[in-house]
């Protein structure tokens, strides 16, 4: 334990730490002690109860360079060389992320993995099954391991003294974990903090780029490194520019990892230095840079249908499908409200009977394999993995399925999202998340049979998911030269006076 903790201030902790004896509880500040993680607390219950599918299990065994003979085996156009120096790539910013891919195939009978989203600091870990090598701690002492710790030792010479912290908005059975499995790696206690979006009471906060976060006594204690699992437009309560060191930083989040329009850019312009090596990364069409009142034209050059994204948006929140002109009436009202001057249209992937078409086009989803009762329902794949300087590495798998299953036929009044829309995550009216687990598919003995994929597809998941990775971290690098942020820069290629206004600059920009 560093020095900034007296004893006294231990001795009045003891109702808000974490050991193995007394769980955490969520949302309010807690002090976690090494040798307090217990799986039950991090894990779904069926996590624990299930055994990983022996394929998925084959795939995450496999080394780089399998990987990339077989990939260039199966699409023999790829450059060998290309391929593996974008695998070994080591992220300067991105090094923890998780994409969302879709199994689909179009009019010509291609079968592909199709980039959604890419998001940083994703959950993953609480619905991913242990396997025998894993330590109990599973992926979150691989993430820890990999991608935070060696970040951290890497800018000893240039941080500030003080503690470890977990800061978190979201999901607390993953940053539970990450500050348990984080005391136990390094034997010291971990502040566990929620940096929650309008909060009343200030649980955070900066001094000349350093972490201090506020425990019960009324003490500020700073913080040297954190761990991030702050989502919701971060920016407005997370400098850009910090000393102490915080993976992700939210420049991460800026070029992409938090900000879809950013992201279609940064996938844009890498496609743009790959197209010699036969590498792309796949997205559905996307329209950028869309004004409110140029959003119904949009929709009718894609055919009527059509997904529309508020870019800074995320768990499953500001997405918008539209199939239908009373579906889209109903958005438009709603997105009046909304301050952001630009948004983006995508082509909607759908049935094969009603989908975006554009210049011939279409994507259609594969989907689960049909039920007892005949129902194909829509599925996201998300892959979550780590950087370092030996390339990505996966750490983390599951799906997610629709509600409903997916018509062959549009009736009046049918609400697409329940056919369409996956994500997990709830909004409570408290500002906090609630999740639907039973959506939940995982890659076990039971659940990954009825996706329908096979290893070729998870390689292709995962080369996609490295690609986009890579093109987000390029993205930060262009933003941050020399290592500071510079606005000028993020004007360039989002020039949104709303967001530009709700960025926490540190001193030296404002």
């Amino acid at each position: 334990m560093a020095e900034t903790l007296a004893k006294d201030d231990l001795k009045q902790l003891e109702s808000h730490t974490v050991t193995a004896s007394t769980p955490p509880r969520k949302y309010v500040y807690q002090l976690v002690t090494p040798g307090s993680f217990e799986v039950e607390r991090h894990f779904y219950p069926r996590v624990l109860n299930s055994q990983i599918h022996p394929t998925v299990r084959y795939f995450l065994g496999l080394s780089r360079e399998r990987i990339v003979s077989r990939y260039c085996h199966t699409h023999p156009f790829v450059d060998t060389k290309t391929l593996n120096e974008v695998l070994s790539y080591n992220p300067q910013y991105l090094r923890w992320a998780g994409c969302d891919l879709m199994h689909t195939t179009n009019n010509n009978n291609k079968k592909s993995m199709v980039i959604i989203e890419t998001n940083t600091c994703p959950s993953g870990n609480k619905s991913t099954p242990l396997y025998e090598e894993m330590e109990e701690e599973g992926g979150y002492r691989v993430l820890l391991q990999r991608s935070f710790l060696p970040y951290l030792k890497n800018r000893e010479s240039n941080i500030p003294k003080g503690e470890l912290a977990v800061i978190y908005d979201k999901n607390p059975m993953e940053a539970s974990g990450y500050a348990s499995a984080l005391a136990g790696l390094t034997g010291e206690c971990v502040h566990l903090v929620p940096l929650m979006e309008n909060a009343k009471e200030e649980t955070v906060k900066f001094e000349n780029g350093v972490m201090f976060v506020k425990i019960p006594t009324g003490k500020w204690v700073p913080i040297r490194g954190a761990l991030r699992y702050v989502t919701q437009r971060p920016w407005n309560r997370i400098p850009v520019n910090t000393k102490t060191v915080i993976m992700n930083p939210i420049i991460a989040c800026l070029a992409g990892g938090r900000n879809k329009l950013v992201a279609a850019k940064a996938y844009d312009n890498y496609n743009v230095e790959l197209m010699a090596s036969g590498l792309e990364i796949r997205t559905p069409l996307t329209i950028r840079d869309v004004e409110f009142d140029q959003l119904e034209t949009w929709v009718e050059k894609l055919g009527g249908f059509a997904a529309i994204k508020i870019p800074y948006s995320n768990a499953g929140q500001g997405v918008y499908t539209i199939t239908s002109k009373a579906e889209f009436c109903r958005l438009r009202e709603e997105l009046k409200s909304v301050k952001y001057q630009n948004f983006i249209v995508q082509s909607l992937i759908s049935n094969h009977e009603w989908s975006s078409v554009y210049e011939g086009t279409r994507l259609f989803h594969m989907g689960t394999i049909p039920d007892k009762r005949g129902n194909i329902h829509v599925f996201d794949l998300r892959m979550m993995v780590s950087g370092s300087e030996d390339g990505f590495k996966v750490v983390g798998l599951y799906a997610r399925r629709a509600k409903k299953p997916l018509s062959k036929q549009l009736e009046d009044g049918m609400n697409s999202w329940d056919m369409l829309g996956t994500n997990l995550s709830i909004k409570m009216d408290d500002g906090t998340f609630g999740s639907e687990p039973e959506r939940l598919l995982l890659m076990d003995r039971r659940d990954f049979n009825s996706l329908g994929l096979g290893i070729d597809d998870l390689i292709d998941a995962y080369v996609q998911t490295v690609l986009a990775v890579v093109a987000i971290d390029r993205m930060a690098q262009f933003l941050m030269p020399n290592g500071v942020f510079n606005k000028h820069l993020l004007t360039s290629v989002d020039n949104d006076e709303y967001l530009l206004d709700e960025i926490l600059y540190d001193q030296e920009n404002h």
